[in-house]
């Protein structure tokens, strides 16, 4: 029997690698899970989704002046390792996707 977690808890998480580009013009990324966008940093993490159902999970990057380099994927259950790439240079959209 699983114990019943309290709210907001969960117990699926996914991967994250977020890899700097090589211009990232002091950039820093940005995780959107849902829509809610919540701070993040260069390199690996992992990230709590809902236990049930699909995600939609996006990643973009910002500076004082401007946000670019947006791409978004939705996660399903099968998902659990994702890799977001930002463009070379600081225009364009990024790659997020499953490794």
């Amino acid at each position: 029997m699983d114990a019943v977690l309290p709210s907001g808890m969960t117990r699926r998480r996914v991967e994250l690698r977020i890899v700097k580009p090589a211009f990232a013009w002091f950039a820093r990324p940005t995780v959107t899970i849902d829509g809610v966008g919540h701070p993040a940093q260069w390199g690996t993490g992992t990230w709590a989704v809902p236990d049930e159902g699909t995600t939609a999970l996006g990643v973009y990057l910002f500076n004082r002046a401007w946000r670019f380099g947006a791409a978004s994927v939705t996660v399903t259950a099968s998902d659990d390792v994702l890799e977001y790439r930002g463009g070379l240079l600081p225009v364009g959209p990024g790659r997020l996707r499953s490794v």
